[in-house]
């Protein structure tokens, strides 16, 4: 199954709420996650640009979509970013590919 990586940014509201009420949004999070199939392998929070990181895998982009926009329309966040990723083996096989391609650049 596909990884992908998503990046995520709090609205104000959704920090002061945090702030105000601490606890641990992972678990509540989760259940949606798995209703599509989705696995949570890891989730952190970050500095800068994005407040959390999940490093997730789904069973096709159609459902990683499908969180993605769930997610968003929530509103708690201003910001979901998801960037699809590859395994070394997998990206080992683009480049053995890539070698293999007739491709020639514009001359």
């Amino acid at each position: 199954m596909p990884y992908y990586l998503a990046q995520l940014t709090y609205t104000k509201e959704a920090i002061k709420t945090l702030d105000e009420h601490p606890h641990n949004r992972l678990e509540a999070i989760r259940p949606a996650y798995e209703e599509l199939g989705i696995t949570i392998h890891e989730a952190f929070l970050a500095f800068g640009e994005y407040d959390a990181v999940m490093l997730l895998e789904a069973p096709d982009n159609v459902r990683q979509a499908a969180i993605s926009m769930a997610v968003t329309a929530g509103g708690a966040f201003t910001h979901y970013k998801t960037t699809p990723l590859m395994t070394w083996d997998e990206g080992v096989e683009a480049m053995r590919l890539a070698g293999e391609s007739s491709y020639t650049p514009p001359s």
